[in-house]
């Protein structure tokens, strides 16, 4: 599973990506900070046309996250529709063994006001709850993954600013007996996934996923690549579980990239 925040992409940017994505090798995409914009219908169209299986609600005004699966998708969770800002969940049970409920989460980001840091807070509140209510056979195979717009206690470097309820939302997701998937392959490491204006680097984007799959993930890291690239100010974080599709993956075809170029 690879989790790639596009920035609103327009469409040419939009095209480039999708040219990206068709050259990974992974089976499930977590997109976060899609918009109403031609330039996310572009991207999720043209991987529905392709066979893929896509899960976004749209938000008009609004960003939000979009699942993209070569695995077939078997339920939407009832659970996230709950969430203070449901366009901002993409959710999905996938045919695997075992079963994996995959959610695709941005959360808001803020400035100083008091409007946008309630948001904030509002959404990852409702969200936590939603991870709490879900029915213990999609919490035992749950991988959360995405762009938390948070970093952790511990940082490197430490940057002020942050409140309570943002440092408290990992300590919360540990609480769930979910595990940083990044810390588990990497103790020490600390990767930044999205660079300031000043140079400081920060770690936004993360994947957690329940204690009864720690013993099937067996890699982690992240893609500096795409944002080197110009395609997006976010490196691209990813994760590999063994588990079996079941009883494959879908028949994807091409993905067409232009009227000219078609991959995989």
């Amino acid at each position: 599973m690879l989790t790639v925040n596009i920035g609103a992409a327009a469409a040419d940017r939009a095209q480039r990506l999708l040219e990206w994505l068709a050259s990974r090798p992974e089976d499930v995409f977590l997109i976060t900070e899609t918009s109403s914009g031609p330039g996310t219908a572009l991207l999720l169209d043209r991987f529905r046309a392709a066979g893929h299986a896509v899960v976004h609600t749209p938000a008009p005004g609004d960003r939000g996250a979009a699942l993209i699966s070569r695995i077939r998708v078997l339920d939407e969770p009832a659970a996230f529709e709950k969430v203070s800002i449901p366009g901002r969940v993409a959710a999905a049970v996938l045919d695997t063994q075992p079963r994996l409920t995959v959610a695709a989460v941005y959360v808001p980001s803020r400035d100083r006001s008091a409007a946008k840091t309630e948001r904030k807070q509002q959404f990852i509140t409702t969200f936590l709850d939603a991870l709490r209510h879900l029915p213990p056979e999609q919490r035992r195979g749950l991988v959360v993954g995405g762009d938390y717009n948070v970093i952790g206690r511990d940082h490197r470097p430490a940057h002020a600013g942050f409140l309570p309820f943002e440092y408290a939302m990992l300590d919360t997701l540990s609480g769930l007996g979910l595990i940083d998937a990044h810390a588990a392959c990497h103790p020490g490491d600390q990767p930044h996934s999205w660079i300031g204006r000043t140079g400081d680097g920060y770690r936004y984007d993360y994947f957690h996923l329940a204690q009864d799959l720690a013993q099937k993930l067996i890699g982690s890291g992240y893609v500096h690549e795409i944002r080197e690239q110009g395609l997006t100010d976010h490196a691209a974080a990813g994760i590999t579980v063994d588990v079996e599709a079941a009883p494959a993956l879908l028949d994807t075809g091409a993905l067409t990239i232009s009227d000219e170029i078609a991959l995989f």
